[in-house]
């Protein structure tokens, strides 16, 4: 059990059947009337950001969100295959759960799974991967204004936005949080 006196930024806790994390929170001690303990929380599952303000001494329950890594396998078209790499254990995830940074993650990556009392949630992406470009135009000499991207197709058959010096063939790095270019690998 946690009370809200004791809420820091990160923890999560059970709700009225929710899973909430404190994004922020604030101890509020007014000259006239009682403290109170004002926070953002996060529903973990749904993504929605409520403001609300606590009783210091309201108790809750933890809430123990797991994260494991697995090895993507494959996609049959309705789910995604993951490997337990320590037990050879296979999870099925359904498309709707991943967000869109997945379009950025080819087979045998390692991932996040993000479930909370064995259900899954969540996929989280390695934060940084390397990518071919199998598509795009060339660069022509003499292009070096600032900042001029191209559209380039890559591996996996997502879309971004290179520089004109990045060429078909080349390896180059992603940051799948923002889906932008980060350098030539």
């Amino acid at each position: 059990m946690v009370t809200a006196g004791d809420f820091r930024n990160g923890m999560t806790f059970e709700e009225d059947g929710n899973v909430l994390q404190v994004v922020e929170f604030q101890h509020v001690k007014p000259g006239k009337g009682a403290a109170f303990v004002r926070t953002k929380t996060k529903n973990v599952i749904t993504g929605a950001v409520v403001e609300k303000s606590y009783n210091p001494t309201a108790k809750f329950p933890t809430a123990f969100i797991e994260r494991k890594e697995m090895q993507y396998s494959y996609d049959d078209g309705d789910l995604y295959h993951f490997m337990d790499t320590e037990t050879w254990e296979e999870v099925l995830v359904a498309h709707n759960l991943v967000g869109d940074n997945f379009k950025f993650v080819k087979e045998e990556m390692i991932c996040k799974i993000v479930s909370y009392k064995g259900n899954v949630f969540d996929v989280e992406p390695p934060t940084f991967v390397e990518l071919e470009i199998t598509k795009t135009e060339p660069g022509f000499a003499g292009n070096t204004a600032t900042n001029t991207l191209k559209p380039a197709t890559l591996e996996t058959g997502a879309e971004i936005r290179v520089p004109l010096f990045v060429n078909e063939g080349d390896k180059i790095r992603i940051d799948t949080r923002v889906g932008e270019y980060m350098e030539r690998a």
